[in-house]
């Protein structure tokens, strides 16, 4: 993590948002800064996802919200996007019926240097081998593991500036995360900033630089990682300690 840069690459103040008259989430403060693992943990319905989709501007809200100190409250999916903002998102959705190179492919659609794409694809390849391996066989007809690294794949070959991954471990046996998040940690050291967003909160604050937990829409600890992994109120709550 780069504490040299004062300036949040993601900051959030008073937000507040839901789906119609239901409030999810409630007056929410989180930052997250060049270069850093956050990691944003809770149980299944705290509000992880309603956030993810906050900040990716698909469902409105309140407060403020802004990318590399520019307000991104106004902004469409798709500006968000251009902006560097990219989610990998829970149960992944792969189009089932492309080929792994070509789901791939689909999150470079908007960049137009040919060459940095074929570049960045076979850097994939080194990253995730099985999806070298895998380059033409349907996603669909992938394992659970193997669609994760897909999707996460794709995601990257967006060039993202912060990468959200919403539930990477969902489902998935314990080696098979361990690789993902090492592919992660890899993904960190190229220069790209990670929210993490888990149900596992020992796996996401053993990986993170900081964390937030949220609980029925509220933000009610927040850290270092290693101090809210030996915080006894959530080693009792989460860790069964």
């Amino acid at each position: 993590m780069s504490q040299a840069v004062s300036a949040p690459l993601l900051s959030i103040s008073g937000a507040s948002a839901g789906y119609g008259e239901m409030i999810v989430l409630r007056d929410i403060d989180l930052e997250v800064y060049p270069g850093e693992i956050v990691a944003l943990v809770g149980s299944n319905g705290a509000g992880k996802t309603t956030l993810l989709r906050l900040i990716s501007r698909l469902i409105p809200g309140t407060g403020t919200l802004e990318f590399d100190s520019r307000s991104i409250s106004g902004c469409t999916p798709d500006q968000v996007f251009e902006m560097g903002i990219v989610q990998v998102p829970e149960g992944r959705q792969l189009f089932d019926r492309m080929t792994v190179r070509d789901n791939m492919l689909m999150g470079a659609f908007r960049r137009r240097d040919n060459a940095a794409v074929e570049r960045d694809l076979e850097h994939m390849y080194e990253l995730f081998p099985r999806m070298s391996e895998r380059r033409m066989q349907l996603a669909g007809s992938l394992s659970g593991g193997e669609q994760q690294m897909c999707a996460m794949a794709r995601a990257i070959m967006a060039a993202p500036r912060l990468l959200a991954v919403d539930e990477m471990s969902l489902g998935l046996a314990p080696i098979v995360v361990d690789r993902l998040m090492e592919s992660l940690m890899a993904i960190r050291d190229q220069g790209v900033t990670i929210l993490l967003v888990e149900q596992d909160i020992h796996l996401a604050l053993t990986a993170a630089d900081r964390g937030y937990v949220l609980e029925t829409g509220n933000i009610v600890k927040q850290g270092k990682a290693k101090d809210l992994l030996d915080d006894p109120d959530l080693q009792h709550a989460y860790l069964g300690i």
